[in-house]
């Protein structure tokens, strides 16, 4: 598995295994170990997604050491103080029960992140916490409370894919080497997006999916990709992107391919208030 050097010195595996939406029921646990079987070693979570649970048995019952597992986790926004957000970075320690995360985020940009963010930045130094960042940041957010914080974000996990490429976003992050993480990396089951003649021209030429030709494409452009899947053949499938290359003007053909717009907008009316009364996380 290839991996990145983060701003602060760690490494991350530049394939994680998405867990968003499956239930901590038992299907999280039985996609985990699937993931882990696979090959992957990242693993991404959050307090919102009711399953650190069950990515933590999975973790502890898959016989692979802890140290070579990559877990992020991700505050929640009821937690978005300092004193709140120790209470949350001690929950997600205690339900995922890994005796420390790699990399914590900032789930949600609204409200008192700074807060959260210095609580954030004294689990890491505890050793808590190994790194930190945020998510669903525009540039616009961004630059609204990442200058307020002493130490810089290692990642920003955000929607990505080849119809959104955040280029504005990531000539922000490449100025403090934060590296960018895409949710939706596979276009969220977009039929215009894996059905487009030049994604499935390329996986003929190569044999491959079009979700593996998408993967492939995003890795190779330096970002960071999180696929999610339960179906064993796709988790598998979705590692598999790294005995080929695609050249540099079929590269110059996917760029080209970027529309700018995304499905979630952060700085949309109304999405701050419905995020914040979608839920409430419980100890």
């Amino acid at each position: 598995m290839d991996k990145m050097i983060l701003n602060d010195g760690n490494q991350i595996p530049v394939v994680g295994f998405g867990v968003f939406m499956i239930s901590n029921n038992g299907a999280t646990y039985d996609a985990v170990l699937q993931a882990l079987k696979a090959g992957y070693r990242h693993i991404d979570t959050a307090a919102a997604y009711f399953n650190e649970e069950d990515v933590g048995r999975a973790v502890k019952d898959s016989g692979i050491p802890r140290e070579d597992i990559f877990i992020t986790s991700k505050l929640w926004l009821q937690d978005y103080d300092y004193e709140q957000a120790k209470i949350g970075i001690a929950r997600s320690l205690r339900k995922l029960d890994l005796g420390y995360i790699d990399l914590y985020l900032i789930h949600q940009p609204y409200g008192d992140v700074t807060g959260a963010w210095k609580a954030m930045e004294e689990a890491k130094e505890a050793g808590q916490i190994k790194s930190i960042g945020v998510s669903n940041m525009t540039p616009k957010i961004w630059n609204q409370y990442v200058p307020q914080f002493k130490t810089k974000p290692a990642v920003n996990q955000v929607e990505c894919n080849p119809f959104c490429q955040q280029r504005e976003l990531r000539q922000i992050l490449d100025k403090d080497d934060v590296k960018l993480e895409c949710y939706y990396p596979l276009g969220h089951g977009n039929a215009d997006l894996l059905g487009h003649p030049l994604v499935t021209s390329l996986a003929q030429k190569y044999n491959k999916d079009a979700g593996q030709i998408l993967l492939r494409f995003e890795t190779q452009d330096g970002l960071i990709v999180l696929p999610k899947s339960t179906n064993p053949q796709r988790i598998q499938g979705n590692i598999q992107i790294f005995d080929f290359q695609l050249t540099e003007q079929e590269m110059e053909a996917m760029r080209a391919l970027d529309t700018g717009k995304t499905t979630h907008d952060p700085e949309a009316d109304g999405v701050e208030d419905m995020l914040r009364n979608a839920f409430v996380i419980e100890d």
